[in-house]
């Protein structure tokens, strides 16, 4: 791994449970950075790092995630560089932490929200659906997080599809499914699907993944955002292999929910049963 990022430039805290910071690197860009130590547990970085490469290998449209160095004494000298836990101020630590390349770089314009009115005009929307494949396949316990770039005279947005710490649980590495988890919060983005067809190609290169594919994601965990704990990070890789014939099985799950997320997904169709023991072509 290299260790030439390190953090010159403290910018902003941003919004959220991680107590995220946007800073300035040694390379002149912007980044979000989520340090050890947080409210959410430490454990979080390397879920942030291995279900983004994993989401990134999937062709998702998902930030570069690398680890970054924080000098103690850029923390002595800015005093924003805390989390806020009960009422109390706790210094970040010294080391390295978690950064995930900032949405933006050239000054246009970064929201996380958007109304439902705009999100039609979205011109990657169809990503959430093959993010879908991401976030039932890792148990991603929080709901799909995206942030939308739009240039001062654009008119049309761009999704990035952020904040992978909640994957796998969150801090407990475990795989609790619940059908509404790990969704979008509103069905007007995934109006476009009408078939299995609508998760490809994510959802074929998933459940085709070798284990060497999954531990290529997983190597640039560091040891101290897992606990130093080798065994529960291979465990996870090794769960998470397995878990590769339970998507289509979870994506249709949530299809049934009483949520009706795909109002265009019409058709039934009896398909053959596939390599992992499913019907592979069996659309609703």
């Amino acid at each position: 791994m290299s260790n030439s990022l390190h953090a010159v430039e403290h910018i902003r805290r941003l919004r959220g449970g991680s107590q995220a910071q946007l800073m300035r690197a040694s390379d002149g860009q912007y980044w979000v950075v989520k340090f050890q130590g947080g409210p959410q547990g430490t454990r979080i970085l390397a879920n942030e790092m291995f279900a983004s490469r994993l989401g990134r290998w999937l062709n998702l449209p998902m930030p570069r995630t690398e680890a970054i160095e924080v000098s103690e004494e850029l923390i002595q000298r800015t005093p924003e560089l805390c989390f806020e836990i009960g009422g109390t101020r706790i210094k970040c630590m010294p080391g390295r932490h978690l950064a995930s390349l900032y949405a933006d770089q050239s000054g246009n314009m970064v929201l996380d929200y958007l109304p439902e009115t705009l999100l039609s005009k979205v011109s990657n929307v169809s990503m959430f659906a093959r993010s879908l494949v991401l976030d039932k396949w890792t148990c991603n316990s929080d709901s799909r997080q995206a942030v939308f770039t739009k240039k001062p005279r654009g008119r049309t947005y761009s999704a990035t599809l952020v904040d992978q710490g909640y994957c796998f649980n969150a801090d407990e590495w475990d795989f609790p499914d619940s059908t509404l988890r790990g969704v979008y919060g509103r069905s007007v983005v995934y109006a476009g699907v009408k078939g299995w067809d609508s998760f490809e190609p994510s959802l074929t290169r998933a459940e085709e993944a070798d284990i060497v594919h999954l531990w290529q994601c997983a190597e640039m965990v560091l040891p101290e955002w897992c606990r130093h704990d080798r065994h529960a990070l291979e465990q996870l890789v090794e769960a998470l292999y397995q878990r590769r014939s339970t998507i289509r099985t979870l994506i249709a799950a949530f299809r049934d929910s009483p949520r009706s997320p795909f109002p265009n997904w019409t058709v039934r169709q009896q398909g053959s049963v596939g390599t992992y023991g499913y019907a592979q072509t069996q659309n609703r």
